[in-house]
């Protein structure tokens, strides 16, 4: 399972456009959960049920999350922009 540092968690908001108001309508979380979650330093991490919530949305809007692979990880939309997913 993918667990969110704070600053994935903001990237991945960025990458959506969205305002932490609009993770909260996708997950069901609070605003203020997810402001006190971001402002905290990269070691901080959600509550088990709370990081799946915020997961989910972020997949459902269309994210993957790449695992660390040696690389660091990171986040990218599922779908290319020419709205494939397999390599060319």
């Amino acid at each position: 399972m993918t667990r969110l540092s704070p600053r994935m968690c903001k990237a991945a908001r960025s990458l959506l456009g969205w305002g932490q108001g609009d993770l909260a309508d996708a997950s069901g979380l609070s605003k203020s959960t997810i402001g006190a979650f971001e402002a905290k330093d990269e070691a901080a991490r959600l509550t088990i049920m709370n990081n799946r919530a915020a997961v989910d949305a972020f997949e459902a809007a269309g994210l993957e999350f790449i695992p660390e692979n040696g690389g660091g990880a990171g986040i990218r939309f599922r779908n290319r922009a020419d709205g494939t997913r397999e390599e060319h």
